[in-house]
């Protein structure tokens, strides 16, 4: 939001360096994004958060200055006779809602001349980006921009009747001044004359009675519309005015008459004519009710931590327009000021306040004291930490991914619970956000690819995360594709086997047993997919290759975590032995029908018990090797807990291995 210095300047004495103005504005919560000379002005860009919508003006900004610098506030002049008499004999107000207009005001300007403002204030209104109109628009986007009451002028010679503040009939017509015709909807509120609507209220006024070149009476009209009400009907038409901007996060409703006076009287100096006497203000005025909290120094002490002289925070707060009464030395009563009534709810607000005028920057830091231990880890926090620590020590990196998918993307791949629609979102950020997951696929493989096209060479991530099914439920997906090891040790092509093995590693770490079978499932190549499931038949997981042509092969699969539930006992660690193992390769010409595993269980019933770990090392068949059988290399790793083992013990362990694999295995020729 834009702000002019020149402008601020008329309210309040500003420091001299424009660094330290920003600096402490900053600081103070209001952050200056850049400051750009323009002329002999300069333009504040600030960022101003929703909930601070008293500084969306210039005055509403200077009263902050004037808190910071601890300098004097000067208020837009205003003289205003509130007694209504005059006026009434030719405009008259009825609320029919008043909870979504607590406040209605209104004022008549008798004899004006609409035309160009003078330069002076086109020059104001140019600073901060709105366009000139005439003399009358731009006295109301002034006040607008001045005091951050939104105004809006009717020509009193186009209205057929008494102003009426209703809701829209549905599929009332409203022309609206940006030049478009539109069908309202009957949860609108609008400002209406006797026949028709004639604007949408806090949001923009109608094109059939805006103030022309031939305007002479001028009905103005300045009002506290309910925020939520706005904000649905801003939304629903597409229009984000100036004055909806502002009405959506909380006008001040303490401001609509001086605001009305301050633009009535500078309408007829720059318009001519005359303000006819007093003003309409129809008034409910729970609105005008100021909040009371009870603030407690001591406490401010130990929220900030940093002790925070009384004194300064009194004289801070009476710059904030924040009321206090010491009931007794230890608690105040604190009033809320009418700008800031949806700000400031609670005591912390109260704290809040007091910090960030003393300085965030200020408040030394220090490290929260500890008054005890973290509780222990739960179950499904252990299985967790467990699932994370042996994926990442098999060189996987974890993906956070996004719960929101589109509908077409929740259907491309397997989900365990079919039976169950995806859940749809009432306010999807985008198309894309729909619905929440049913499966940790998509984005897995989305992420997977959009690797690939950045010329990664290699995929393997894994994420731990909600579906959203009956309940949710966590789950484990799992992505793989490309080379997995370097060229300097054989590196070769992922596929669907390395896949399988990262389950089978994994169930032996939480010591379950899951059958796999052959399946044909959607977003699977098929004759690649395989379901999980238990020894009761209960469906938990599948994996296999991903259907499409990709730059290499991807692989995915996933697991429901429940499974793994009750199966993650005390881990146990063996000490590895101080001497030095020593490995040995051994080869066996067997039928090519003989699988390892009929081998490997073989050695495991005679493994001695210093045989550490043995593995397939390699399969061949050709040149040398009789038709039918096959050559397999068994690498063996030896290692005693008590001592070196020699050489020649290596040989007799091995020679046994060896006898014992021919005679089983061995090819018969």
């Amino acid at each position: 939001m834009q702000f002019s210095r020149d402008w601020l300047a008329e309210y309040v004495d500003l420091p001299s360096q424009l660094e330290e103005l920003t600096t402490r504005l900053t600081f103070a919560g209001l952050s200056v994004e850049y400051a750009a000379p323009s002329g002999d002005d300069v333009l504040l860009e600030i960022e101003v958060t929703p909930n601070r919508p008293d500084c969306m003006n210039h005055f509403g900004l200077a009263r902050e200055i004037a808190v910071l610098f601890d300098t004097e506030l000067r208020a837009p002049r205003v003289e205003w006779n509130e007694r209504a008499t005059e006026v009434e004999s030719v405009a008259s107000v009825v609320v029919e809602e008043p909870s979504l207009c607590p406040r209605y005001s209104l004022a008549v300007i008798d004899g004006v001349s609409a035309s160009l403002s003078p330069d002076w204030l086109q020059l104001r209104l140019e600073a901060v980006g709105v366009r000139p109109i005439n003399n009358v628009v731009d006295v109301t986007n002034f006040v607008l921009w001045e005091l951050g009451q939104p105004l809006h002028a009717f020509d009193l010679d186009k209205l057929r009747g008494p102003i009426v503040v209703r809701r829209a009939r549905k599929g009332e017509p409203l022309h609206t001044i940006d030049g478009a015709e539109r069908e309202l909807s009957d949860r609108d509120l609008v400002i209406a004359d006797g026949e028709q609507s004639i604007a949408l209220a806090g949001v923009m006024g109608g094109l059939d009675t805006e103030v022309g070149p031939e305007c002479t009476r001028v009905l103005l009209e300045s009002a506290h519309f309910d925020r939520t009400s706005v904000r649905k009907s801003s939304k629903r038409y597409g229009l984000h005015t100036d004055a909806s901007h502002r009405f959506e996060r909380g006008t001040d409703p303490g401001v609509c008459v001086d605001a009305l006076g301050r633009a009535a009287a500078m309408i007829a100096e720059i318009a001519g004519g005359r303000v006819l006497e007093g003003a309409l203000d129809v008034l409910d005025s729970s609105c005008l009710e100021r909040t009371e909290i009870a603030f407690e120094p001591a406490r401010l002490d130990a929220f900030s931590g940093t002790p925070i002289d009384r004194r300064r925070v009194k004289r801070w707060f009476g710059g904030l327009g924040i009321e206090i009464e010491e009931e007794t030395p230890e608690v105040w009563r604190a009033r809320v000021p009418s700008w800031r009534r949806f700000d400031l709810q609670l005591p912390a607000d109260l704290y809040e306040e007091a910090m960030r005028i003393f300085g965030f920057d200020n408040i030394p830091a220090a490290l929260p004291l500890s008054l005890g231990s973290d509780g222990p880890e739960t179950a499904e926090q252990r299985r967790r930490r467990r699932v994370q620590d042996h994926l990442v020590g098999q060189g996987f990196a974890e993906a956070i991914q996004l719960v929101f998918i589109t509908p077409e993307e929740d259907l491309t791949f397997p989900v365990l619970r079919p039976e169950i629609a995806a859940a749809e979102l009432q306010n999807p950020l985008s198309e894309r956000y729909a619905v929440l997951r049913r499966s940790m696929a998509p984005g897995l493989v989305q992420s997977a690819r959009s690797n690939q096209r950045r010329g990664v060479g290699a995929v393997r991530q894994f994420e731990i995360g909600h579906v959203f099914l009956e309940h949710e439920e966590e789950h484990l997906g799992v992505v793989i594709g490309g080379r997995a090891g370097s060229p300097w040790d054989g590196g070769r092509a992922t596929d669907f086997f390395d896949l399988k093995g990262v389950f089978e590693g994994l169930f032996e770490v939480f010591s379950i047993r899951l059958e796999a079978s052959a399946a044909e499932l959607p977003g699977i190549l098929s004759g690649t997919g395989a379901e999980l499931r238990t020894s009761s038949g209960e469906w938990v997981g599948y994996f296999g290759r991903v259907l499409g042509e990709d730059p290499f092969p991807l692989f995915v699969g996933e697991l429901s975590c429940a499974v793994l539930d009750g199966a993650l006992g005390v881990a146990t660690v063996e000490v590895p032995s101080r001497f030095p193992g020593v490995s040995a390769d051994l080869t066996l010409t067997h039928s090519i029908s003989v699988p390892f595993v009929e081998l490997a269980e073989t050695v495991d019933a005679a493994a001695p018990p210093d045989l550490v770990e043995f593995h397939l090392k390699d399969r061949y068949l050709g040149q040398g090797v009789p038709e039918g059988a096959v050559n397999t290399t068994i690498s063996f790793h030896y290692n005693a807990p008590e001592r070196s083992l020699s050489q020649e013990e290596i040989n007799h362990r091995q020679t046994k291995l060896a006898e014992l694999l021919e005679s089983r295995h061995g090819w018969p020729g």
